[in-house]
């Protein structure tokens, strides 16, 4: 009796620390788009695998509908999205980089 109430009460504190810091304690995707859908997609976010959830994960934002679509990861013309991201990503710090001025 008294582990259950000791239990209850780890998971009580457990479960607001993790809502107040943005934390979902599970995976966002439940099942993953394969097929080519590139020119409806409007946006694209890439979270990495985390304490919740060991899986690289990627959220499309459709452009007519706003739905979100989880993407394979392992679908060539996904990785191929991934590299663009990581392309754009890697010029631009380079560029902020550059533009800062040392005194």
């Amino acid at each position: 009796m008294d582990s259950r109430i000791v239990m209850v009460c780890l998971l009580l504190t457990v479960f607001p620390l993790t809502e107040g810091l943005g934390v979902d304690p599970r995976c966002r995707c439940s099942g993953t788009e394969s097929k080519r859908i590139g020119r409806l997609i409007e946006s694209v976010e890439l979270f990495p695998p985390n304490l919740h959830c060991k899986e690289t994960e990627i959220i499309a934002t459709l452009k007519n509908t706003g739905k979100e679509i989880c993407l394979d990861t392992t679908a060539p013309w996904v990785k191929k999205v991934i590299e663009k991201i990581m392309a754009r990503y890697v010029h631009y710090i380079v560029s902020a980089v550059s533009s800062v001025s040392v005194v």
